[in-house]
């Protein structure tokens, strides 16, 4: 088998929290708490979940944007969690990241040739002026914005326009890798759906590996090939997209799925209200972290942590649903198959 392009394990962020008179540590917020996943090359690998769940929190963590508290990173084989900076460079060329706000991400200072230009000159791409005005020429043609454009500022483009310099930037560096940090959730929808689209073609021809970081399923569910779930700084579920969205085996999955709307008009769903609120990141609950909304715990949930195993072939879930016999087990049968079934 071969080495995934990108290799996380147990990956933990834990920011301190200071306070009183003496502004001491008072404790911790435990925004990822041993997280782990693999992204193939050339593969799109979705992270989803609620608001404040962690899931940017991973994206920079992975980026080097801070240092981790506990597990390690791989890129193609290669620890960089703990590489020094001058060996992470070219590393870092490797990996690139375009973020939600594409009017906050580009210097308005900065036309957006010499935006494109940088980091081509920064990590030494171009053999001279002329082959960096024809990168970036090339540059322009693939996210498909005219080429007489690159003498504009960022405040001359629409926010669409915006975010594909950012993903031209991005590119600029001849990536492996590209995280989307909520890439389309600032957008308008018609946009949202020419930058999807954008990113599935550049994908394919480039062999690009993605993450794509995102709280709308109904756009992930059209542009990723698996799916991970967070709740609470951990990953509860991992699947193929086809099985996950047919038949999710985590609680907290088929409640989020069961809030997608219905492509079909008239198609009947049972929705899924979930009582109570998130707990606190800062005191997060003892065993399952689900057990306080879930509407099928029972006492294990309350004191002993499911483990992420798998429950069939690819597709992993951390729910002790799944040790009760399938009569006990509502999630074992065909339920989630109504979720979501348009394909």
């Amino acid at each position: 088998m071969s080495t995934p392009i990108l290799e996380v394990n147990d990956l933990k962020k834990h920011f301190p929290i200071h306070g009183g008179f003496f502004g001491g540590r008072t404790g911790y917020v435990y925004a990822v708490d041993g997280v782990s996943f693999s992204i193939a090359k050339g593969e799109t690998l979705s992270l989803v979940g609620e608001s404040g769940c962690g899931k940017s929190t991973v994206g920079k963590a992975i980026l080097r944007l801070f240092p981790i508290t506990g597990g390690s990173v791989n890129l193609d084989g290669t620890r960089i969690d703990d590489m020094p900076s001058g060996t992470l460079r070219p590393m870092r060329r490797r990996m690139q990241v375009v973020f939600q706000d594409p009017f906050s991400s580009l210097n308005p200072r900065m036309r957006v040739r010499d935006i494109l230009a940088e980091p081509i000159r920064n990590f030494g791409l171009a053999k001279d002026a002329a082959d960096i005005e024809k990168r970036v020429g090339d540059l322009m043609d693939r996210v498909r914005l005219p080429r007489d454009a690159v003498g504009r500022w960022p405040h001359e483009f629409s926010g669409g326009q915006r975010q594909r310099i950012c993903i031209a930037r991005a590119l600029a560096a001849d990536p492996d890798l590209i995280i989307c940090d909520e890439a389309v959730s600032a957008l308008d929808v018609s946009v949202k759906a020419q930058i999807v689209n954008l990113l599935q073609d550049l994908q394919k021809e480039l062999g690009l590996a993605m993450l794509f970081i995102s709280h709308d399923l109904a756009i992930v569910e059209h542009m990723t090939h698996r799916v991970a779930v967070m709740y609470l700084g951990k990953i509860v579920e991992v699947a193929p997209k086809r099985q996950l969205f047919a038949a999710p085996k985590h609680p907290y999955t088929e409640a989020l799925l069961s809030a997608v709307p219905v492509p079909e008009p008239g198609a009947q769903r049972e929705r899924i209200i979930l009582t109570g609120d998130v707990p606190s990141p800062i005191n997060p609950p003892k065993g399952c972290r689900f057990h306080t909304r879930c509407p099928y715990a029972f006492d294990r949930c309350s004191k002993e942590e499911p483990e992420l195993r798998p429950t069939e072939e690819g597709h992993f879930a951390a729910c002790h649903l799944h040790d009760r016999p399938a009569s006990e087990n509502p999630l074992a049968g065909a339920r989630g198959a109504a979720v979501i079934a348009h394909h």
